[in-house]
Order: structure tokens, then C-alpha cells, then sequence
């Protein structure tokens, strides 16, 4: 059983939605130079996966796309725990955010 409020919006328009935010995410990954900035982008990324499953998880009656979500999410929060300590431990370190600056971690 679909929602009404799903039933009133076409599954294209979710999925123009969805293409958008990954694309925004991929723009502000791959032009961005501030750590926090990919990292953010990242996450919109990971959103707009999650709409898309919930779109179609919705539209199939299916609910295994919620489980996928469900799970998406649970790993995009640990995620945030790692990614923001390391920020926090390279901005201690180098006093920048500049991911230009890191190229001392090659080696």
C-alpha cells in the first residue's frame, strides 16, 4: 500500500531529485578543497542513494529497500565518527582543513 502523499508525486520526479543531489555531491567532491566540504558531499551522496531506494522500496511495495537504507544509514553514522575524529586529529596537526596540504601522508 502506497502513501498518498507518495501516490500525489510521479517516481520521476524522485528520481530527478536523487541525480541532482549525487551529482551536487560529486561536484563539491571533486572541487572542493575543505575536508569538512567532502565530507558533507559525501553524505548528500549517500542521501540521495537512500531516496532513491525509499522511492522505489515505496513505489514496489518492497520493503527491502528500507532494509538497505536502514543500513546505508547505520554505516554513513559511523562513518561521520571516523571521518570527524580524523578531521579533528589533521586540523590539531597541520592547523588546516586544506586537503591539499596533506600530501605529507603519502609517505
Amino acid at each position: 500500500m502506497i502513501p498518498e502523499v507518495v501516490q500525489t508525486i510521479p517516481l520521476q520526479y524522485y528520481i530527478y531529485l536523487a541525480t541532482a543531489l549525487f551529482v551536487i555531491g560529486i561536484v563539491g567532491v571533486l572541487t572542493r578543497r575543505n575536508a569538512i566540504i567532502i565530507f558533507m558531499s559525501v553524505e548528500l551522496m549517500l542521501n540521495a542513494v537512500n531516496l532513491l531506494l525509499i522511492a522505489f522500496s515505496v513505489y514496489r511495495s518492497d520493503p527491502n529497500g528500507q532494509v538497505f537504507v536502514f543500513f546505508i544509514m547505520a554505516v554513513a553514522a559511523a562513518e561521520v565518527a571516523i571521518g570527524l575524529a580524523l578531521i579533528v586529529m589533521i586540523y590539531r596537526n597541520v592547523r588546516s582543513l586544506d586537503i591539499g596540504l596533506l600530501n605529507k601522508l603519502k609517505w
